[in-house]
C-alpha cells in the first residue's frame, strides 16, 4: 500500500511504554465481563476497582525503525478510513465521528476495561477508541503466516468497520442479546457482527483503490490475513479440531468472502450480514 509521505490521521493516541493495568482473571474475559456490565446499566468502576498496575510508566519509551514504520502505516490507514467513511455517511445522510486509535505496549486500560497484547487489536464502543500494540504485525507474520503492509491496513480497516456498526447502532442492537441468549445462541450473532466488520473493512479497501492507493499483491495479503485468523484455522492450530458452536468471528472462508464482498461493492448496502447466507 502507498504510505510514504501521505496524510497521517490526527486521532493517533500513543500511550507505548506507559504501561497499562491487568484485569484480575486478564486476558479477552476481563474486557467481556466489563462490557457486560456496561450494557446490563451496571457501573463498570466496581470491576475496575480490581486492577492492578503492572509496569513502570516512568521510563521513556524508544520506538525501532519498524515500528516508526509501522505508526506512519496505520496513522496513514486510519487518515484513509475517515475520508472514505466520512464521504459514505454523508452519502446516506448521516455524519460520520472519528474514532481514536491508540497505539499502546503490554497492556492498556480502555473503558471496556484493561487487556494485554494477547488480546490482540480491539474496538471499545465505550469510548470509540481502537486499540493496537504494534507487535501484532510480527504475529501476523509469523504466528499467522500473513505477511504485508496490508495485512495490518486489513486489521485497522476491521476494528474501525466496528466502530461504524457503532454509529450505525448495530453493536447497541447485538451487544444486549449476551444477557438473553445461551452462549451458543448468542456466538451465532457474534459472528455475523464480526463478519460484518469484514464486510466493511472490503468497502474501504475498495474506495482505497480507486484512489489508487494499492500496490499489486495487497488484496491478496488482506485476504490472507482474514483466512488465516478464521476460528476454524485457529482451533485447528491450537487444538487439532474444531468446535462450530463456539466460534464468535467466523471461519477462514466467511471471513475472507465477506471482506471480498465489501471489496466489491464499495457501499453500506450488501453488507447485512445478518440476514443475507454466506
Amino acid at each position: 500500500m502507498k504510505t510514504k509521505g501521505r496524510k497521517r490521521s490526527t486521532n493517533v493516541e500513543d500511550r507505548r511504554g506507559m504501561g497499562g493495568k491487568t484485569l484480575m482473571g486478564g486476558g479477552i474475559g476481563g474486557i467481556i465481563i466489563v462490557l457486560i456490565i456496561t450494557f446490563m446499566g451496571g457501573d463498570p468502576g466496581e470491576v475496575l476497582n480490581n486492577i492492578q498496575p503492572n509496569s513502570d510508566s516512568s521510563t521513556p519509551y524508544v520506538e525501532s525503525e519498524e515500528e516508526k514504520e509501522l505508526v506512519e502505516l496505520v496513522s496513514v490507514v486510519l487518515s484513509d478510513t475517515e475520508d472514505v467513511w466520512t464521504d459514505i455517511f454523508e452519502e446516506n445522510g448521516l455524519i460520520y465521528e472519528e474514532p481514536v486509535l491508540v497505539i499502546y505496549t503490554g497492556s492498556v486500560q480502555s473503558a471496556c476495561g484493561a487487556a494485554g497484547a494477547s488480546v490482540g487489536p480491539f474496538y471499545c464502543p465505550g469510548d470509540q477508541k481502537l486499540y493496537i500494540d504494534l507487535s501484532f504485525y510480527n504475529d501476523l507474520k509469523e504466528k499467522f503466516k500473513a505477511p504485508g503492509d496490508f495485512a495490518m491496513a486489513y486489521v485497522v480497516a476491521h476494528e474501525v468497520g466496528h466502530h461504524v456498526q457503532t454509529l450505525l447502532g448495530t453493536t447497541d442492537e447485538i451487544m444486549p442479546l449476551r444477557q438473553k441468549l445461551s452462549e451458543t445462541e448468542f456466538n451465532k450473532y457474534q459472528v455475523r457482527f464480526e463478519l460484518q466488520a469484514d464486510y466493511f473493512a472490503g468497502v474501504w479497501a475498495h474506495h482505497a483503490q480507486g484512489m489508487d492507493l494499492l500496490e499489486k499483491g495487497d488484496l491478496e495479503e488482506a485476504l490472507t490475513a482474514a483466512s488465516a485468523i478464521g476460528d476454524d484455522t485457529l482451533q485447528k492450530r491450537a487444538q487439532g479440531y474444531v468446535v462450530p458452536e463456539s466460534f464468535t468471528h467466523g471461519t477462514s472462508e466467511q471471513r475472507r468472502n465477506w471482506f471480498y464482498k465489501g471489496f466489491e461493492n464499495g457501499t453500506l448496502e450488501g453488507g447485512d450480514t445478518f440476514n443475507l447466507i454466506d
